[in-house]
């Protein structure tokens, strides 16, 4: 391994020797810019958006694309001909031993090859009118900020054969202040709102000058006119008039506001004044298309002096349409009632396309027809989504989920849809597979009695979902069946902040196959022999007669709990055997968690903050906090309990717990290609009334989208390294930093490091004193993985390979740094789309 490591050292070397080969004696390839600011060196990347010209992008400090395009022949030819003349030989022992069809095929193969490699950076070479576009660049931003007098020069240096770095000197001078402040507005009606607005302004005597400030300035003024009617307002009656000239680096500002707009009629431009714009008439077309433009409209109706207008017949609820519309005739005329119309229209996922179009009504001043052009989406359509997995549990399986979806079914643009879903793996214990189906019903309003849906305005977008499902599996754990209904209600509070309130979230789960418990945790079975060696030895029994070997899984498991139950009321060898004894009990007590059948009715509560305003803004923070409770309300109605002295719900155990969850994420743009990303995680599941965890709420870690050094369910508790199939926590921290960048191309890399693990906090008498939270002292069990991963970006999503190494293990004893820290110990995580 180190003599392949040292060779491919030597490789990199001879490679970055040779990345000017295509480079000319008289040119320079860029390694690097600097700026300094009044001799002072920059460090920030603001400022590199305004660099023209960039070194070739590096990774780890190779620019790797580029040794890619240097293997490239510059001068190769570009047809198959071409290269047949210059390379006969081989083009004609091809075309002899195969035919001409075949030496072109090869030919070809070899074009596109080095046509491959030139596609990656070329070098960058040093350009000196780039550089002084740059340096303008510069020169132009510090003025924006009110150094009038900047300068910038440059310096071109060369550091290496054929290799030089650009230095941009840029000099400040003295900043400009504002000085006397003016406002002109050349219209009562302006004047009037204006004034009545109480609008405070951004430009303040004695501020730096900045350019942004008055950008801001002129958006607030064109915001407050175009939400007061006046529609026909725009920037252009905006105006700044800034005297730069004086030599006290202060100045006075202008801001003119003009009362009126220039219109072309019959070939002259006439003035005319602004004035506030209300809405007379507002039209509705339910199923616009371009081909239908100018056609009759064949259906129409009127609901609350809105006209809903269909060239076919009218499909849509006016009653419920209208309530995605803020516009009502004889309104003034808001942009932001526009914009909530359209987003609101848009949210109810029935259209294609929104169009929202205002006209002058002819012979009126201040009046405006609104038009709705909503061009619908098919009523019914299949979905069908498919994936491959691999875990440490299931070697490899296949998913699928086929869908169909009805739109508008009830005239009120609720969406039905209905899916059946399947999957097949192969795992250690073999294949398995699981089925299962699920209806939901999304209504984009509230419904709920009592008039409770009045207490969320229409303008946040309220919705409510209506979803019931089972599944049934086989051959995965203990062959699960579960039912599921979930009432759902979701509002946008503000274009941030989402909550959603999980009011009937109620889930029924039935363990169909408990005899295979010991099958399916076969360390339970081997740790239950060793205690059953001690048992037998201390009580000199030749055979046990309460735990005879049998090869048949139902008697295994009835043996095995009758033993577990004589050990249980065993004082005698519980005192002189305490380890056994509790090793005995922890199985019985994992046993009946593990094989109970559970009813989760859960209420729930989530909020979630996004400030994301795009999905290529890589600059913003998400906070989620959701707080939930299962089983108090049926746990009052019900006084029932079943041997376990576990509260049931018509004879099924009840799940009683709260649990809280609050997931933390925050991503910084470093540079143009990179970003660094950062998540923290915090949960915790308390239950009450006697009751058990189900092992579906239970908390885990480890995988591809959590601590990527060890495998889904392997690490924890705490400091204990069990070796059980499945290790599950009612506490869990996880922290994770990644840096993510671009190589070439699509392939994109990642350095990551994760943090966390999972406790228990349930005080149950049978759980090990190493995996309990004990407060600060249990810090030092936090487990640490770092590692490196690639990731190929389709653009429709991103195929990623995480390898996570071992960092610190909690668990071992003596040195727990690094010493497992190696390929072999190593966990490859194969996964869809980013970790978080």
């Amino acid at each position: 391994m180190k003599k392949l490591s040292f060779y491919f050292l030597i490789v990199l070397v001879l490679v970055a020797c040779n990345s000017t080969k295509h480079v000319a004696e008289d040119e320079l390839m860029l390694t690097n810019n600097y700026i300094y600011i009044d001799s002072v060196k920059y460090k920030k990347n603001n400022l590199q958006k305004y660099v023209i010209q960039k070194p070739n992008v590096k990774l780890l400090g190779l620019p790797l694309g580029l040794y890619v395009h240097n293997l490239a022949n510059q001068n190769m030819p570009k047809t198959a001909t071409e290269w047949g003349l210059k390379n006969k030989r081989s083009y004609n022992f091809i075309k002899n031993i195969f035919s001409e069809k075949q030496s072109i095929a090869y030919a070809n193969s070899f074009i596109k090859l080095n046509n491959w490699y030139l596609s990656y950076d070329k070098p960058v070479v040093i350009n000196t009118a780039k550089i002084k576009k740059t340096a303008n660049n510069l020169t132009d931003f510090y003025k924006t900020q009110g150094f009038f007098k900047a300068k910038v020069t440059t310096n071109i240096k060369q550091t290496a054969l054929k290799k030089g770095t650009v230095d941009y000197l840029v000099t400040k001078g003295n900043p400009t202040l504002l000085d006397t402040i003016n406002l002109k507005i050349e219209s009562k009606v302006l004047d009037s709102i204006y004034k009545d607005s109480g609008l405070i302004s951004l430009l303040k005597t004695g501020d730096q000058y900045n350019d942004k400030t008055f950008r801001d300035e002129a958006s607030n003024v064109l915001k407050l006119f175009r939400n007061s009617g006046i529609y026909h307002f725009s920037e252009t009656a905006l105006g700044f008039y800034v005297d730069s000239t004086r030599t006290d680096y202060k100045t006075n500002v202008d801001f003119i506001m003009t009362g009126s707009r220039l219109i072309e009629e019959n070939g002259n431009y006439i003035s005319k004044p602004f004035k506030v714009h209300k809405i007379k008439k507002i039209n509705v077309i339910t199923d616009y298309s371009f081909n239908r433009k100018g056609a009759i409209y064949s259906d129409s109706t009127s609901y609350k002096g809105i006209n809903f207008l269909a060239f076919k017949k009218l499909k849509y609820n006016p009653k419920y349409l209208s309530q995605s519309i803020f516009f009502k005739p004889g309104e003034v005329y808001k942009d932001t009632l526009r914009n909530l119309t359209r987003n609101h229209l848009n949210t109810l996922n029935n259209f294609k396309s929104t169009n929202i179009k205002f006209t002058p009504i002819p012979g009126t001043d201040n009046a405006l027809k609104m038009d709705i052009f909503l061009a619908p989406i098919e009523k019914y359509s299949l979905g069908f989504e498919t994936e491959l997995t691999h875990s440490n549990i299931r070697n490899i399986g296949v998913s699928g989920k086929f869908s169909i979806t009805d739109r508008n079914i009830f005239r009120g643009a609720e969406i039905l849809k209905i899916s059946l879903l399947g999957s097949w793996f192969n795992s250690n214990n073999g294949p398995g597979w699981e089925i299962g189906a699920d209806t939901s019903l999304e209504i984009p309003r509230f419904l709920a009695p009592f008039g409770l849906s009045n207490l969320v305005p229409k303008e946040m977008s309220p919705r409510t979902l209506f979803s019931i499902g089972s599944s049934f599996q086989k051959n995965i754990g203990l062959d699960r069946q579960t039912f599921t209904f979930l009432t759902d209600y979701k509002w946008q509070y503000n274009a941030k902040k989402t909550i959603q309130l999980e009011v009937l979230n109620t889930q029924y789960i039935q363990n169909l196959n408990i005899n295979r418990f010991f099958d399916i945790y076969s360390s339970e079975f081997s740790s239950l022999d060793e205690v059953a060696e001690v048992y037998d030895a201390v009580n000199n029994i030749t055979i046990n007669p309460n735990y005879p070997l049998s090869d048949d899984i139902e008697d295994q498991v009835s043996v095995a709990l009758r033993f577990m139950n004589t050990v249980a009321k065993n004082t005698t060898f519980k005192t002189s055997n305490p380890d056994e004894y509790n090793t005995a009990l922890n199985i019985l007590n994992r046993y009946n968690i593990l094989t109970s059948d559970f009813l989760i009715p859960v209420l729930g509560y989530s909020f979630t903050y996004n400030n994301q305003s795009s999905f290529k803004d890589n600059n913003f923070s998400f906070f989620k906090v959701r707080v939930a409770n299962s089983g108090n309300i049926m746990g009052i109605l019900s006084k029932n309990t079943n041997i376990n002295n576990k509260k049931t719900f018509l004879k099924i155990p009840l799940a009683q717990y709260f649990k809280t969850d609050l997931e933390y994420k925050h991503f910084w743009e470093v540079g143009l290609n990179s970003v660094i990303g950062f998540r923290t995680f915090l949960g915790t599941i308390i239950p009450y009334d006697n009751s058990d965890i189900p092992f579906t709420k239970s908390y885990f870690a480890g995988g591809s989208n959590d601590i990527r050094a060890w495998q889904t369910y392997e690490l924890g508790p705490g400091s204990r390294n069990t070796g059980l199939e499945y290790n599950v926590g009612s506490l869990k921290f996880l922290t994770s930093a990644e840096y993510r960048f671009d190589v070439i191309s699509k392939l994109k890399g990642a350095l990551f490091i994760d943090a966390g693990n999972i406790w228990d906090i349930t005080n149950s008498s049978f759980v090990d004193e190493d995996a309990k939270f004990k407060g600060i002292s249990s810090l030092k069990d936090i487990a640490i993985g770092s590692g490196f991963g690639a990731r190929i970006d389709f653009s429709f999503l991103i195929l990623r390979l995480d390898i996570g190494f071992k960092t610190y293990e909690p668990y071992l004893d003596g040195n727990k740094w690094f010493k497992n820290y190696n390929f072999s110990n190593s966990v490859f995580n194969i996964g869809i789309n980013y970790p978080f």
